[in-house]
């Protein structure tokens, strides 16, 4: 197989498939996924949970742009709701009130500040006297994260524009005024390269001739459990601690947990470790009054972060045509329609889709050339 395009997107994740669909609406967009199917990584394995106030300013930035497009999509992208309101509640023990005070004070407004027994006459299970004080904000919901990634998907097909699977980038030249990107699918060539590789960025920085930029993977576990005795948890809130020591959430009659672990990892097909998923469990158990008999499933993910954990978005200043779409530290589906929108915008030199006109003022903050001495 061989291909010409306008664009090519190196990554069929969330952020690749999000990107290029924005990108097909202005020329020939091709994406080149690796794997034999796309979203396997990162994407297939998020918590999917939009929190306005999760992250650092500009993940919030981002994420609170796509708010509108979540509860309400362009005409024809999706028959399924995207979203389900759900609350996210910051936790803090005794021990952690200053913590909790200085996370009220970075999201100004959008949260309420409750007592201990307010959130645990919201949560049964919840061990008493373990919550001093909380955060609830009511911005949050559940994604539906594979809705949201086959309505790109048919956006990006419906604009002619194609997916390759199992077209693991071995090569990439700039020659002529185009990439060509030389894969096990065939080669691909297109002025605009896309680098929206996850944990692999810097890898295929490195086929381009670039160096690094500090693209680092970190694993993250999560767990499933039963809650025997408790069959109403559909409508329980999300709960955090506020130091991201853990969180847990309904997921299909069961409890999703995560010990919100942050491991170093390479590149690869993340697995959980058993020492993690011990942890998940005892911290559960420690905030709560269930003992769980059973973990029913478990997994892992990498959440893919830059030097100073903001995404990497824009043009590298040391070649033409290499764009980068990168680092998005766990937070790319709730970022996915702010940040592809901004990188559309920014690849194109278009005029930004209405709603995300203030996302232009992150060019500075999300650009490569920030880690980079030209």
């Amino acid at each position: 197989m061989s291909g010409t395009a306008e664009f090519l997107v190196i990554g069929g994740g969330i952020a690749g498939a999000s990107v290029a669909s924005a990108l097909a609406a202005h020329g020939r967009t091709i994406v080149l996924e690796a794997e034999e199917r796309p979203a396997l990584h990162s994407t297939g394995r998020s918590a999917a949970f939009y929190a306005a106030g999760y992250g650092n300013e500009a993940i919030r930035a981002l994420t609170t742009a796509g708010e509108g497009f979540f509860y309400a999509p362009p005409d024809g992208f999706t028959d399924a709701p995207l979203i389900r309101r759900r609350d996210w509640i910051f936790v803090a023990r005794e021990d952690q009130l200053p913590a909790l005070a200085d996370l009220r004070q970075s999201l100004g407004g959008g949260v309420t500040c409750v007592t201990g027994q307010a959130v645990e006459s919201r949560l049964p299970i919840l061990r008493l006297g373990y919550v001093t004080a909380a955060l609830v904000d009511s911005r949050g919901g559940d994604l539906d994260v594979d809705a949201l990634f086959q309505a790109y998907v048919r956006s990006l097909r419906k604009r002619d524009g194609m997916l390759v699977c199992n077209a693991r980038v071995t090569a990439l030249a700039h020659q002529h005024g185009r990439w060509r990107a030389t894969t096990a699918a065939g080669e691909f060539s297109a002025p605009v390269v896309v680098n929206a590789a996850g944990a692999w960025a810097d890898e295929i920085a490195a086929l381009a001739g670039l160096g690094p930029i500090g693209i680092e993977a970190k694993r993250r576990t999560a767990i499933l459990v039963d809650v025997p005795g408790h069959s109403a948890t559909a409508d329980w809130p999300l709960i955090m601690d506020v130091d991201e020591e853990f969180y847990f959430k309904p997921d299909a009659g069961r409890i999703l947990i995560s010990p919100a672990d942050e491991t170093p990892s390479e590149p690869c097909d993340a697995q959980p470790d058993e020492i993690d998923v011990a942890y998940a469990v005892d911290k559960f158990e420690r905030a709560t009054t269930v003992q769980v008999r059973r973990v029913s499933h478990k997994w892992a993910g990498l959440r893919v972060f830059a030097p100073d954990r903001s995404p990497v978005a824009g043009f590298d200043p040391r070649t033409d045509g290499f764009f980068w779409l990168a680092g998005q530290g766990g937070y790319g589906v709730q970022t996915a329609p702010g940040l592809s929108q901004f990188a559309a915008t920014a690849i194109t030199a278009r005029t930004p889709s209405p709603g995300f006109e203030t996302l232009r003022e992150l060019g500075s903050a999300l650009s490569p050339a920030r880690f980079l001495t030209v």
